[in-house]
């Protein structure tokens, strides 16, 4: 049986048809006393980080819609530390975060593609025991570790 913590899946369930999170597939980051955190992987923002007036000197490279939480702000992963420096490391080979400018970098001189780097618009977040809560309900599955 698998359980919930950072580095897992959890896939959307029919209990949750019509809302935001229908059909989706979501990467925890986070999960611990203070809740869980983690990103919508299988959502496409409809924009491109270049169209983002703060990053419109990017070339372009796919948003994805990372949640229901904080539109405001973009959010990274990544599996490079070589090359993105100040990540939290998620799990043995995925890192959150990190230096913006060099994530920009990376993308304009294609030492990244997608299999390295995701870029999310918003996240998914619940309070403690909230998701738990949902997966014993039955409106998520875990789907790896």
């Amino acid at each position: 049986m698998h359980q919930l913590k950072a580095g897992i899946f959890i896939e959307s369930t029919s209990a949750l048809v019509g809302s935001f999170f229908e059909g989706t597939t979501i990467l925890l980051v986070k999960h611990d006393q203070n809740g869980s955190l983690g990103f919508v992987t299988n959502k496409d923002f409809g924009k491109s980080i270049n169209e983002l007036i703060e990053f419109n000197h990017a070339k372009p490279f796919p948003l994805m819609d990372g949640g229901p939480v904080d539109r405001e702000h973009l959010f990274v992963l990544h599996q490079r530390p070589d090359i993105i420096e100040g990540g939290e490391q998620v799990s043995e080979s995925l890192y959150l975060g990190g230096n913006m400018e060099q994530v920009i970098e990376a993308i304009n001189t294609k030492k990244v593609n997608q299999k390295d780097i995701q870029l999310f618009i918003c996240y998914c977040g619940w309070d403690e025991g909230e998701l738990a809560a949902e997966v014993k309900e039955g409106s998520w599955t875990l789907v790896c570790e």
